[in-house]
Formats: C-alpha cells, sequence, structure tokens
C-alpha cells in the first residue's frame, strides 16, 4: 500500500466562502445519518466558523495531496504556553477511509514540533471522529460535556442538532 502524503497549504481570504462550505458540507455527513436531514442553518453556522477563522492564534489551511484539496484543518497556536487547539478538522466525504486523516493530522504535528499539548473536542454522537482522535492519531477522553456537566465556552441554549450537548473534550500530550 502506497504512503498517502498531504501537506497543508495556507487558505487566502478568497477561498474563506468556498473553504466554509466543505467544512459545512463534511460536518453534515455525521449529522444526517444521526438524526436526518435537519434543514435550516448549517452547522457550524457561518458565525461559528467566522469567529474561529478570526480567533487570536488562528491558523486555516487546505489539506492537499497532489493537485487535490482533500480537506481542512483550523488550529489555534498559542507559543506562550504551547497548548494549541485544532478547532476544526475535516476530510472531504469523498475522500474519507484513504488514510488522508492521518496524513494531514502527521502534518499538523511536523509543522508544530514545540506543542506541549493538542486539544479537541467531538460530538459524543460522532463516534468516526472519536475513532479517529483515539485510535489513530493518539488522543485521550479528558473530559465529557453534557447536561450535567455543561461546556463552559458553549453558548446556553445553543443545542444545534438533538443531542449535540454531548461533547468529549481530547487532549495529546506531546512532552512534558
Amino acid at each position: 500500500m502506497r504512503e498517502v502524503r498531504v501537506r497543508l497549504e495556507p487558505v487566502v481570504s478568497a477561498d474563506y466562502p468556498q473553504f466554509r462550505r466543505d467544512i459545512q458540507e463534511a460536518f453534515s455527513v455525521a449529522v444526517v445519518e444521526e438524526f436526518g436531514d435537519q434543514g435550516g442553518e448549517p452547522i457550524p453556522s457561518d458565525e461559528e466558523l467566522e469567529a474561529a477563522f478570526a480567533a487570536p492564534g488562528a491558523l486555516v489551511f487546505h489539506a492537499v495531496s497532489g493537485d487535490v484539496r482533500v480537506g481542512g484543518v483550523v488550529l489555534e497556536i498559542h507559543p506562550e504556553t504551547q497548548r494549541n487547539c485544532l478547532v476544526f478538522f475535516f476530510i472531504s466525504p469523498a475522500f474519507h477511509s484513504c488514510g488522508f486523516g492521518s496524513a494531514a493530522w502527521r502534518e499538523v504535528e511536523r509543522m508544530f514540533p514545540d506543542t506541549v499539548v493538542w486539544e479537541t473536542v467531538t460530538p459524543y454522537f460522532e463516534k468516526r471522529n472519536v475513532h479517529f482522535y483515539v485510535n489513530k492519531c493518539g488522543f485521550s477522553a479528558v473530559e465529557f460535556f453534557n447536561r450535567f456537566h455543561p461546556d463552559p465556552h458553549m453558548p446556553q441554549g445553543r443545542e444545534p442538532v438533538p443531542g449535540s450537548d454531548e461533547f468529549f473534550r481530547f487532549e495529546k500530550r506531546m512532552k512534558g
């Protein structure tokens, strides 16, 4: 089996509208599989994505294999603490189960070797993501947000789809 290679290329401002649609398309697959077509506002919302793109320390990349954009990643890099955050990570549905996600994650780690801890969250119902982060990337579940233990960063009353108030928080300790 050939080794899959992915490089990360910065997203330029002209590409943001399509990048946003690509994230929303990738995220909608799991929502539709779990809950059916919800109609209405895309997930994540345009506002959530714009805030993530503009956050302090935010870096936004296309995941590219050869000359094909296979996905993307939004990171928050915090040089003072080196506790960095994987905010959004997606592989376009046409490229699922081909090794692009693992290759893209290896490239993230290679590009940010000073990271002490990576952190991310994913919805409880997103078993594909849980498998990927734990079994493929080496993250550990460190917290479970739910109605008894709400995420302090989630606006109260915001539940874009049923059950989406349940999230795992993952960490991957790189050093220290």
